[in-house]
C-alpha cells in the first residue's frame, strides 16, 4: 500500500509543485524560490489590474459588473493561496497524520476503502478542474476578433498597462490574461484538492472503523462450551472495539486539524462564492443572449455553484458517515460479548452521537443545508441588485 498522501493528495501535489506552489523543503534552491514569487506576484498583480478598473470605472454598473465577477474569483483565489502558505505548518502536519500508523489499512478491505474514497473525490475534482480551464479557453476564444464586434480587446476587463492598437503590446497582454487565469484555476484545484481530499480521508477512516466493528466474530455453541474460547472470544471482542476507539479519536483529532488549518479559507470560499455568483448572475442580465461570453458566462456560473456544493458536500458527507457510525454501532454483536465491552459499547455510542461538523471560520457549518441558504441569498441580492437597473 502506498502513503496515504500519494493516495489522496498525489494530484494536488503534482499541480502545485509545477505552479511552485506546494509546501517548500529545505532542500528548495534559490531557482524554485524565485520561481515560486514569480507565480505569485502574476496572480497578485492581476488582481492589482483588476482593482484599479473596479476603482475607475466606480459608478458605471454595467462596466463594473463586467470586472467585479473576477475580481471576486481573484480575490477569494489569492486569499486562499495566502491562508494555505501562512498555515503551512499545518498542512505539514496534516500530510504527517494521513501516514500515521492507526490509520493505516490493515487488510484488502481498508484499502478497497480508501481507494474508492480516493478515486471518487478525484473524480469530481477533474470535473471541476476540466469545466474550469475549458472556460478560461473559452474567454480567450471569445476575445479574439473572430467573435461579437470583431475588434481586438483583451479576455478580461480590467486595467492594462498595455493597448490593443499595436503590436506586440497586445499579444503581451493577452498572453498575460490568458495565462494568469489559466494558473489561477489550476491553483484553486491545488489547494480545494488538499481541503477537500483531507475531509473525505476522515470519512473513509470512519469507513473503515465500521468494518472493524462489523468483522467482530459470532460465538457458537462450541465457543460456549468451552471456557478458555469463550474467554478468548470476548478478549478478541474488547480489542477490536479499543482499537475502533483509539481510531476514531485519532478522526477526530485530525478533523479538528484541517478545521484548524482551513476554516479561514473555507470562510472566504463560502462569503467569496456568494460575491461571485451575484456579480456573474448579473452580468447575464446586462449581457446580450447572443453573444459569445454571455454563454461561457452561464458556464463559469455552473462552474462555481458546483464549486461551493462540493464543499458543502464534503462536510456533509463528514456529518452523514458519523451518524452512520453511531448506527453501525448498535448493529454489532454487542448482546454475545461481556458486560465490560457493552459497558464500553455504550460510551463509545454515546461520543458518536454527538454530530461531527466541519464549520467554515469556526462558526458556519458545511451542508447541502449551507448550501441551500447560500443560493437564496445569492438570488436575493439578485434580485436587488436586478432592480436598481
Amino acid at each position: 500500500m502506498t502513503k496515504l498522501t500519494n493516495l489522496f493528495l498525489n494530484r494536488a501535489q503534482h499541480v502545485m509543485k509545477y505552479l511552485g506552489v506546494w509546501v517548500p523543503n529545505e532542500s528548495d534552491t534559490i531557482y524554485r524560490k524565485l520561481y515560486k514569487i514569480f507565480m505569485l506576484s502574476l496572480q497578485y498583480t492581476f488582481l492589482l489590474f483588476q482593482m484599479i478598473f473596479v476603482v475607475q470605472a466606480w459608478g458605471d454598473l454595467e462596466a463594473v459588473a463586467d470586472a467585479v465577477y473576477l475580481l471576486f474569483t481573484q480575490a477569494s483565489l489569492c486569499c486562499k493561496i495566502a491562508i494555505f502558505h501562512i498555515n503551512i505548518e499545518g498542512v505539514r502536519e496534516l500530510c504527517q497524520q494521513m501516514n500515521n500508523e492507526v490509520f493505516r489499512p490493515t487488510s484488502v478491505v481498508h484499502e478497497r476503502i480508501l481507494q474508492i474514497r480516493a478515486k471518487n473525490i478525484k473524480r469530481l475534482l477533474l470535473c471541476f478542474i476540466v469545466a474550469a480551464e475549458m472556460i478560461c479557453l473559452a474567454w480567450g476564444v471569445a476575445a479574439l476578433p473572430l467573435f461579437d464586434n470583431g475588434s481586438r480587446k483583451f479576455p478580461f476587463v480590467m486595467w492594462m498597462p498595455v493597448n490593443t492598437d499595436s503590436s506586440p503590446q497586445y499579444e503581451i497582454g493577452f498572453l498575460f490574461q490568458e495565462l494568469t487565469i489559466s494558473t489561477s484555476a489550476m491553483m484553486y484545484y491545488g489547494v480545494d484538492s488538499v481541503a477537500f481530499s483531507t475531509v473525505i480521508f476522515a470519512c473513509a477512516q470512519m469507513e473503515i472503523i465500521m468494518e472493524k466493528i462489523l468483522s467482530i466474530e459470532s460465538r457458537n455453541d462450541a465457543v460456549l462450551k468451552n471456557v478458555p474460547s469463550l474467554t478468548k472470544h470476548y478478549f478478541n471482542g474488547n480489542k477490536i472495539l479499543i482499537e475502533c476507539v483509539k481510531h476514531y479519536q485519532a478522526v477526530i483529532t485530525f478533523k479538528e486539524l484541517v478545521e484548524n488549518t482551513f476554516h479561514i479559507y473555507m470562510f472566504f470560499q463560502l462569503t467569496g462564492t456568494v460575491g461571485i455568483i451575484v456579480m456573474s448572475a448579473f452580468r447575464i442580465l446586462v449581457l446580450e443572449s447572443e453573444r459569445f461570453q454571455f454563454i461561457s458566462t452561464i458556464i463559469y456560473v455552473i462552474v462555481m455553484v458546483s464549486q461551493i456544493y462540493l464543499c458543502c458536500w464534503c462536510g456533509h458527507e463528514l456529518t452523514a458517515t458519523n451518524e452512520k457510525l453511531h448506527r453501525v454501532l448498535y448493529m454489532s454483536l454487542w448482546y454475545e460479548q461481556d458486560v465490560k465491552f457493552q459497558r464500553a459499547l455504550c460510551f463509545t455510542m454515546a461520543r458518536t452521537q454527538r454530530p461531527l461538523v466541519l464549520r467554515a471560520g469556526h462558526y458556519i457549518s458545511l451542508s447541502r443545508q449551507t448550501f441551500v441558504a447560500i443560493l437564496r441569498m445569492s438570488y436575493s441580492y439578485i434580485a436587488v441588485l436586478n432592480q436598481t437597473m
